[in-house]
């Protein structure tokens, strides 16, 4: 895997920890807020993103998915355990994959084989996706986060604050 994609993957890895640690200031209640056009709660979009990358493991590197989004909220401080764990599974498992590497995908009973480069593609169009509602959730309830974009991510990089 070339520098760009761990990049891409880091800066994913990055962006879920940093949003996640938003979301630890609040309250109980404000997980549960909800915006119209988006995924769900805080709550569950969180749950929902982490199992995701769990089922992406599954299918880049044959692991058992330990979390799924069906399972009850476990907290945040849970959730960012979990999604560095995963994010960082999903940067070595994208580190061992050569080109011609496929899997079987079953889309709504349609089995497709398809190449596990497009799974890393989709694991970080994901997180962008679902970070995205979170922050407009968080933004049409005026709940101040931190800034997730990607240059965000490089100013950190540069004066060597992430880790």
């Amino acid at each position: 895997m070339d520098d760009i994609w761990q990049d891409a993957l880091r800066y994913n890895r990055w962006a879920n920890l940093k949003l996640l640690d938003s979301c630890a200031r609040l309250k109980p209640a404000q997980l549960e807020l909800a915006s119209p056009g988006t995924y769900g709660t805080i709550a569950a979009t969180f749950a929902h993103i982490v199992g995701a990358e769990q089922r992406y493991l599954r299918r880049l590197a044959g692991t058992t998915p330990t979390f799924s989004e069906k399972d009850p909220f476990p907290g945040i401080a849970a959730l960012r355990e979990l999604a560095g764990h995963s994010g960082d599974a999903l940067l070595e498992a994208a580190g061992r994959l050569q080109p011609d590497d496929t899997t079987q995908v079953d889309f709504d009973g349609d089995m497709a084989q398809i190449r596990k480069s497009l799974i890393v593609v989709q694991a970080i169009h994901h997180g962008n996706d679902h970070r995205t509602h979170i922050c407009t959730i968080l933004g049409s309830h005026s709940v101040p986060f931190d800034d997730i974009q990607v240059w965000s991510y490089a100013l950190e990089l540069h004066k060597g604050a992430v880790v």
